[in-house]
């Protein structure tokens, strides 16, 4: 066997190992990490990391962007007009994906927030890819080397790469031993955090729900760094 073979295979070997230690390092989140207000949530679920089954083969990413929608007293959130066919999903119970289609091309993702029959919801804006990376720059029609912004960096971006529509995903339970789409905690911890107001909205957009993980550089078009609020 030649030298550069024997290098690839032991590569792989390497890389599968530190893939199998991680995944046993992960710990699901369970519903009552959601049943609370969404801008709680939201801050919680960064570093925290997204996971989908696409097709037999774990897509996941870091999250480090999210925004907080509030329910009814929100004007920007989509259950503000009380609930419909369409938003019913954000009353609960906590712990349900929520996947809507924006500009008739993109979808976004959330998850509900708020015991049930209490509306509330976190937007996943942004996630820095760890498994299945060549599959998630697949899906997006780019180059393996593209950054972590190019590949999900905005929540369009994030469901195109982990292959999310409504179809197949919408009130799917992430709490769920099993579930396809969940989110788990693999021990990693924020140590500040960027707040500034939601972007890409008009209605109560002076709000500061969004929420990154502190000088995070692989988010972009959002609020300038003399806009944003650092907590630590």
């Amino acid at each position: 066997m030649g030298t550069v073979r024997k290098a690839r295979l032991t590569s792989g070997r390497i890389a599968s190992e530190v893939v199998a230690r991680a995944q046993a390092n992960h710990r699901r989140i369970g519903r009552a990490f959601f049943g609370r207000s969404p801008d709680v949530v939201a801050r919680q679920l960064l570093g925290k990391v997204l996971r989908h089954k696409y097709k037999g083969e774990w897509l996941s990413g870091r999250i480090v962007e999210v925004e907080a929608y509030l329910g009814l007293n929100d004007p920007a959130s989509h259950t503000f007009i009380g609930q419909t066919e369409r938003n019913r999903v954000l009353f609960g119970p906590p712990g349900l994906a929520y996947v809507y289609l924006i500009y008739g091309m993109y979808y976004c993702l959330n998850v509900s927030c708020m015991p049930a029959g209490e509306p509330g919801g976190v937007l996943f804006r942004a996630i820095e890819p760890l498994e299945g990376v060549k599959t998630m720059a697949r899906l997006r029609g780019l180059p393996e080397t593209s950054g972590a912004s190019r590949i999900s960096g905005g929540p369009g971006r994030l469901c195109q790469a982990l292959g999310i529509t409504r179809l197949l995903h919408n009130e799917v339970d992430v709490t769920r031993e099993g579930s396809i789409l969940r989110i788990v905690d693999d021990g990693y911890r924020v140590t500040s955090i960027d707040v500034t107001p939601r972007i890409g909205i008009q209605k109560a957009a002076d709000l500061p729900l969004r929420f990154l993980i502190g000088s995070d550089r692989r988010v972009r078009n959002g609020p300038t760094r003399a806009q944003r609020t650092r907590v630590t």
